[in-house]
């Protein structure tokens, strides 16, 4: 029972990682490129306005973080529950 017990855990934690990145993906994808594009624009960075950063370049390196950001997350709660390489 304790075994069932841990993988509900596990499944658990990993949801939960999994749909906390969704999340921040839609928010910088959508939200930041998209919707507050004009309200971002008022912002400008290195010349550029930040609407159009965020919908050219901010949009790949915030996907590029959340990548690294879910390995290492993963890696510790694979040690947590004892499933690591």
């Amino acid at each position: 029972m304790a075994d069932s017990e841990q993988r509900k855990a596990y499944w658990q934690a990993n949801l939960k990682l999994t749909l906390t990145m969704l999340a921040i993906w839609f928010v910088i994808s959508y939200l930041c490129g998209i919707l507050f594009v004009e309200q971002l624009n008022a912002i400008r960075i290195g010349g550029y306005k930040l609407g159009f950063w965020f919908a050219q370049q901010g949009s790949m390196y915030g996907f590029v973080a959340i990548i690294f950001v879910y390995a290492s997350r993963m890696k510790a709660i694979d040690r947590k529950f004892g499933v690591h390489d």
